[in-house]
């Protein structure tokens, strides 16, 4: 089971990651910084908030997210039952688009149902966890591979398919042409990211000052 983020760990993870591969070990030393990921463990407020999200900037999501909540009653995040209590064309009127309140509406019934059960996440492996969760529309595994990361605060997980961890890679160790996710997968390999490989990711996106959130 991968460990999950501490500050005693991220902290191991660093020094690891520093004299195990010399060229991560450039961006640790020039950056100077230790990553800081904080588990949360709302996993269906975080995973509601990741769907609206979704190719958004951080100010729209934000201001989505504050209209989504506030369409509901009392102080708290709206509870699936509250959810389904709402049609589309409501969840439109606070900016989501109407795939994106589907996706909700659909994890809302997937969670009544007992289909995606967060009490038992911490127990899976990384694979199971991807496994439940992208059973829910709108929830691909590079969705799970950032609330693996930054939400449940696991330290070996690598998002072979990100974007940036591609071009960070690409850029750093002066590959010919951008890599595919195996080729990802296999540099990481080489140079000794496991177990620490979401640190290793987050020093990638670092690399490029591009450092994602959930």
């Amino acid at each position: 089971m991968s460990m999950i983020a501490t500050p005693e760990t991220l902290q191991q993870a660093t020094d690891y990651l520093r004299a195990a591969d010399p060229i991560l070990a450039e961006v640790i030393i020039t950056s100077g910084v230790v990553p800081s990921i904080i588990p949360n463990k709302d996993y269906y407020q975080k995973l509601v908030e990741s769907i609206v999200s979704q190719q958004l900037s951080i100010k729209a999501a934000d201001t989505i997210l504050q209209r989504f909540i506030d369409l509901f009653p009392g102080d708290g995040f709206p509870t699936p039952e509250l959810i389904l209590t709402k049609d589309i064309e409501e969840l439109r009127g606070v900016g989501l688009s109407r795939q994106k309140g589907n996706y909700i509406q659909d994890l809302a019934v997937k969670v009544i149902e007992g289909t995606v059960q967060f009490d038992h996440l911490d127990g899976l492996t990384n694979d199971e966890v991807i496994a439940e969760l992208t059973q829910v529309k709108g929830v691909g595994v590079w969705t799970v591979h950032m609330f693996l990361m930054f939400c449940m605060g696991r330290l070996d997980v690598l998002p072979i398919g990100d974007l940036g961890i591609k071009n960070g890679v690409w850029r750093l160790y002066h590959l010919d042409q951008q890599p595919t996710p195996e080729q990802v997968a296999e540099v990481a390999e080489l140079h000794g990211w496991a177990p620490y490989q979401t640190v290793a990711s987050w020093y990638v996106w670092h690399s490029l000052d591009n450092k994602p959130a959930i």
